[in-house]
C-alpha cells in the first residue's frame, strides 16, 4: 500500500482519529449529560428516576461500554486496511 514509515504514519493518524472521536462522545454524555444538562434532563424519568441522575449514575456507563466495542470495531477495520489485522489459527 505505503512505504513503512508512511503507513505507520496514516495508520497512527486515523487511531488517533478515531480514539478522540469517541472518547468526545464520552465527555458529551458524561460531563453533558450528568453535569450540564441535568436541570433539562431531569424533566423526563427513566424507571421512575430523573433522566439526568440515570445519565450520571448508569448512562455513562453504558455508553462507555458501547464506545468499548465501537473503538473494537473500528480498529479492526483500521488493521485490515493497512494489513496489521491478526490471521486466524
Amino acid at each position: 500500500m505505503k512505504d513503512g514509515k508512511a503507513a505507520a504514519a496514516a495508520y497512527w493518524k486515523e487511531n488517533l482519529r478515531v480514539l478522540l472521536t469517541l472518547l468526545c462522545i464520552w465527555f458529551a454524555v458524561s460531563f453533558g449529560c450528568g453535569i450540564l444538562f441535568v436541570d433539562e434532563l431531569d424533566q423526563f424519568s427513566i424507571g421512575g428516576f430523573p433522566l439526568g441522575f440515570w445519565f450520571a449514575q448508569q448512562g455513562s456507563i453504558y455508553t462507555f461500554i458501547v464506545l468499548i466495542f465501537a473503538y473494537v470495531w473500528q480498529m479492526n477495520r483500521l488493521d485490515k486496511k493497512y494489513n496489521l489485522d491478526e490471521k486466524e489459527m
